[in-house]
């Protein structure tokens, strides 16, 4: 495990991230039909991180949208009502790599030695009805789990943070999320499979051009 301690968003923090298939993006990376075949999705990403390999550019993490911008800035008081509500002090670290570089991920922070956590600042007001009515955190299992997976760590807590909400007490919606084995095992296969496109991508990308 490799830890770069950074600021998300930063010049660094980008850097850092560049060529790298990041937790954020595994969901989509190992995306497949029914029939077992890759999505549009997860061809597309596996040629962006091919072409950031080879440029040292992110392809499209340089773009902010107001989702992401918004997510940032309530970040550090999402994280305070976090360690209010639980007790628990979150650290900030920044990007942790696996040891070949291959695979990253993007902390919220450490919590103890065996813990970490995962902040979501949704904007979409249905999404926030939903989490809060089925708890159904499907949609970031990947990118938990695999920062399980990179980090070596035992559970993360899954934090929701709505400040729409803080008159009726439901600013934080929280989960904790045990490291499951089955799940992460299958996953690293995954993406393993994926990484492999990847590198095909990038040799026909650097292959001579014909005299």
């Amino acid at each position: 495990m490799i830890l770069i301690e950074c600021m998300q968003g930063t010049e660094e923090w980008h850097k850092a991230r560049c060529g790298v298939i990041t937790a954020s993006k595994f969901r989509g990376a190992v995306d497949v039909t029914k029939k077992g075949e890759r999505t549009a999705k997860s061809t597309l990403y596996a040629a962006q991180v091919a072409l950031e390999r080879i440029s040292g550019v992110a392809n499209d993490e340089t773009f902010v949208t107001w989702q992401m911008k918004r997510g940032t800035e309530l970040e550090p008081a999402a994280r305070m009502e976090y360690e209010a509500l639980t007790g628990n002090f979150a650290t900030e670290s920044g990007v942790v790599l696996t040891d070949d570089r291959l695979f990253g991920y993007s902390t919220d922070g450490f919590i103890g030695d065996d813990g970490l956590i995962e902040i979501k600042s949704l904007a979409s007001a249905e999404k926030i009805v939903a989490m809060w009515r089925d708890g159904d955190m499907s949609d970031y299992m990947h990118q938990i789990q695999g920062g399980l997976w990179i980090t070596g760590r035992k559970w993360a807590d899954f934090v929701m943070y709505c400040p729409q909400l803080e008159s009726i007490g439901k600013q934080i919606f929280h989960r904790r999320v045990e490291r499951d084995e089955a799940f992460i095992e299958q996953l690293e296969k995954d993406l393993v499979s994926f990484a492999k496109l990847v590198d095909e991508n990038e040799s026909v990308l650097r292959e001579a051009v014909p005299a």
